[in-house]
């Protein structure tokens, strides 16, 4: 869903038409795909394959191999990640932020893996009538401004979520505003969601969006994460207005009101406040034309940094005006012991990476039992591994989400990961996801 991303986006040139209308689009193109199946792709080469096989014979050269050119696509997509660890250490040399820039540059140029075999049966699923082939997906903060959804895709996601964006362009904090601390596999960032606006990033979704051939692909969901600018004085209206530009181009949208790093923002997640927004924000969706398929499926990203009062405010909300789903969670304004003998962890912030898994659990696990299970939970928060991602899933996850993980360990950590959860769930008797969403509430 949420536009089939065609060719064009490896032309390198966005289209930087302006939107006709702020308001009440047709919601009728949601349809993401990671790759084509066309005839004329069969036929021939594409560009972007020829630069996977001329960086492949980069990449195996520099760990000592050769260039081998090889019929099977499959064992082709498999060397190409493993390969993709050569570039670990070049990034770990460069400022966060620069990596990161990098990082987006390449994905959207088509300098990163694809890949090219099917995900194990056993990781399949179907949430909000969408068919996800993995549970596995990015969270918001990667792709800010919807530049490399495509190249993300295809590099095994079950899922992307672009974001957050606000509607006017906005800077964000002074840098520097992301750090790492390397030893405990975590990352503090500040950056108070600097990112290119609405318009921009409608412009960008609409250029990878056609207008035939419609159809729903297993690896193509995109999820869109909307925010309110800084000095904005009414936040239900910066989020309608991301609901009426990028709604049309979602397969599920997110109401963030978690960020540490706005100042206020993490007020609406307050029983009244975030009971208002959600109602103006689904009322903007809903007076929206849609196709067959109805709007997208609704979500609120909420704090890791809550009480249990709190916990249970947020449930009742879910519940009562039946939320279709809560991401659990975002970064942590605390310091956990492991890392407060590391000098950056006295930087103000957001946490996240591995320090973070106990504390988003234990909320993630508390939500599942307070909302009994009715609504999707996607878990976000440590995920490093394969039986992190299954504790996830054990916790109350439908769906789980990594980032700073990804960002230490590169394109060849989603393969390992997609194979440790499989395994994970052969090990203890599961056929499905399913089965083992919320196994440890009982």
């Amino acid at each position: 869903m949420a536009g089939r991303i065609g060719s064009r986006l490896m032309k390198g040139c966005l289209t930087q038409k302006k939107l006709k209308s702020m308001v009440t689009p047709v919601a009728n193109c949601r349809h993401f795909c990671s790759s084509s199946s066309s005839a004329t792709d069969k036929s021939k080469i594409s560009s972007s394959s020829r630069m996977e096989r001329l960086l492949t014979g980069t990449l195996i050269g520099l760990v000592g191999g050769a260039y081998v050119s090889t019929l099977d696509e499959g064992t082709f997509s498999g060397w190409l990640f493993t390969a993709s660890k050569a570039a670990n250490p070049f990034f770990a040399l460069l400022d966060p932020e620069v990596a990161h820039r990098l990082a987006i540059s390449a994905a959207a140029r088509g300098l990163v893996p694809r890949e090219k075999r099917p995900d194990q049966q056993i990781l399949g699923l179907e949430v909000w009538g969408r068919k996800f082939s993995n549970p596995i997906g990015l969270s918001a903060g990667f792709d800010k401004n919807a530049e490399a959804v495509e190249g993300l895709l295809g590099l095994g996601f079950g899922f992307v979520e672009i974001g957050s964006v606000t509607p006017l362009p906005q800077e964000g904090n002074p840098k520097p505003r992301m750090f790492r601390l390397r030893d405990q596999g975590a990352i503090i960032n500040r950056c108070g969601f600097n990112g290119d606006g609405l318009v921009a990033v409608a412009n960008r979704l609409d250029a990878q969006t056609t207008s035939s051939n419609k159809v729903k692909h297993a690896q193509g969901i995109l999820g869109v994460n909307i925010g309110k600018n800084k000095a904005s004085e009414d936040a239900a209206a910066d989020y309608v207005k991301g609901v009426h530009m990028l709604a049309q181009y979602a397969d599920y949208l997110v109401i963030n009101v978690s960020s540490p790093n706005t100042p206020g923002l993490r007020q609406l997640q307050g029983r009244n406040q975030l009971k208002d927004l959600v109602e103006k924000v689904k009322a903007a969706r809903d007076e929206m034309q849609w196709g067959k398929d109805g709007p997208p499926p609704l979500l609120v990203k909420i704090a890791p940094d809550l009480s249990k009062q709190d916990l249970e405010d947020i449930a009742a909300v879910a519940l009562d005006l039946r939320l279709d789903g809560l991401i659990i969670s975002n970064t942590t304004i605390s310091r956990p012991e492991v890392v407060q003998t590391n000098p950056v962890s006295k930087e103000s912030g957001g946490l996240s990476g591995k320090p973070l898994f106990s504390l988003s659990n234990d909320i993630l696990k508390e939500t599942y039992i307070l909302t009994k299970g009715a609504i999707p939970l996607i878990g976000c928060g440590g995920v490093s591994s394969g039986e992190d991602a299954y504790k996830k899933i054990r916790a109350g996850a439908t769906l789980v989400q990594i980032y700073s993980a990804f960002a230490y360990g590169g394109p060849a950590l989603i393969p390992q990961i997609k194979a440790e959860l499989a395994h994970c769930l052969e090990r203890d008797g599961f056929k499905s996801i399913y089965e083992a969403v919320g196994a440890d509430c009982q």
